[in-house]
């Protein structure tokens, strides 16, 4: 087995192990070093084991106090080499030098070289034969501290890779929670505006077929088209979780403002009086905004036509240079209660203005009576890039 593996396998064993111990090994064996390199040189003193211990003890915290460490190992190293205990390597030393390499900051690093370079230079005033050989022991003071700093520079370099991963997660999360909100938003509006239609067509078909046959042949024609749009909508809601798309396909094509007037009809085939008023020169929007506009109004509707108890709803929507103003107001109960039960219907039409930089208010229409929604949304094309629909003027279109 070639040196390298067993230098791999030696470095995943130790990963395992608890810093403590790691620390404990490394002290243990720098004591156990001085100790046998003394009997060696046939420099073995009974003070020799326990100077040695205190020159490594230190090493045991070297992770939390790197400088502090560096500092007394500097100190107890230049005494053992003083008092002829130390002849050879001062391998506690050189842990520590490329502990605070490795930890701490730069004007600290700059501090400990500067006080090693001191313990060192006083070696040199002793005997040439008790002096440690100065170039061998720079040698290794240099190697340490440089692999200090490059394990200093790899362990930010991972930190930092792994901030951006963290952040990258974040964002993929946030992400995909808005695309949920979205599409529940999405499956919300079609299926409560849809379904309650067809289900008051679907009980007043009945009473129709008995005394207007005409009638309940128009509702059952209401009912179809009604479902069949809404299937066609839902295909490609559920087309876009299957195919895990980005959410590009979800909002295009979507049912703009050119698809109000017959969003209206619908509601009249009910039997409510529904009318559709637009002021002001119209102009096309971006897709999002249109479709924001559209499910507003079919919100409200759907409220209209399931909780109020109205006769009439009227749809306005009112074009000025800066913002589209959308009002949807009936004539029915006007109480709170007559909002989605579940809450979603407000929260969702909220949540869409407030996407498109708008405001957004419902209650109580004038004097209690009925109840009103009302939402503007800014316009940020020029006034250059406007088309006038239907010749700009004010439109009703009204379906009974």
């Amino acid at each position: 087995m070639e040196l390298s593996e067993y230098g791999e396998r030696l470095a995943t064993w130790s990963r395992g192990l608890p810093p403590i111990a790691v620390d404990a090994v490394i002290a243990a064996f720098c004591a156990l070093y001085v100790t046998l390199d003394a009997g060696v040189e046939h420099r073995f003193v009974w003070w020799v084991p326990l100077a040695a211990s205190a020159n490594a003890l230190p090493l045991l915290w070297r992770r939390q106090y790197p400088f502090a460490v560096t500092a007394i190992t500097g100190v107890t190293t230049t005494a053992l080499s003083m008092a002829g205990g130390l002849n050879d390597i001062p391998v506690a030393q050189l842990v520590a030098t490329y502990t605070f390499a490795a930890l701490s900051p730069p004007l600290k690093r700059l501090i400990a070289v500067a006080g090693t370079v001191v313990g060192v230079s006083v070696s040199i005033l002793l005997p040439e034969d008790e002096a440690l050989n100065i170039g061998v022991i720079g040698i290794f003071f240099a190697g340490a501290y440089a692999l200090g700093v490059s394990a200093r520079a790899r362990r930010l370099r991972i930190a930092m890779l792994e901030e951006r991963e963290l952040r990258l997660t974040q964002q993929q999360e946030t992400a995909a929670t808005r695309e949920r909100e979205r599409i529940a938003r999405e499956m919300h509006d079609i299926l409560a505006h849809s379904m309650s239609l067809v289900v008051v067509q679907a009980e007043a078909g009945p009473v129709a077929v008995r005394h207007d046959p005409a009638r309940a042949e128009q509702m059952f024609d209401t009912i179809s088209l009604t479902a069949r749009d809404a299937l066609a909508q839902l295909r490609r809601v559920l087309g876009v979780l299957h195919t895990g798309d980005d959410g590009v396909s979800l909002r295009s094509p979507q049912p703009g403002l050119e698809a109000l007037p017959d969003l209206v009809r619908r509601v009249g085939d009910t039997g409510l009086t529904a009318t559709l008023t637009e002021d002001g020169d119209a102009r096309p929007l971006p897709p999002d905004l249109a479709a924001t506009a559209y499910r507003i109004v079919q919100e409200s509707l759907t409220n209209t036509v399931k909780h109020a108890a109205a006769s009439a709803v009227d749809v306005r929507l009112t074009w000025s240079d800066s913002e589209l103003r959308i009002e949807v107001s009936d004539d029915g109960a006007g109480a709170p209660s007559s909002i989605d039960g579940t809450g979603n219907g407000l929260i969702g039409m909220r949540e869409r203005v407030a996407a498109a930089s708008g405001s957004f208010d419902a209650g109580p229409g004038p004097g209690g009576v009925g109840f009103r929604v009302r939402a503007s949304v800014p316009l940020d094309r020029p006034r250059a890039d406007r088309q006038v629909l239907g010749g700009g003027e004010s439109r009703e279109e009204k379906a009974e």
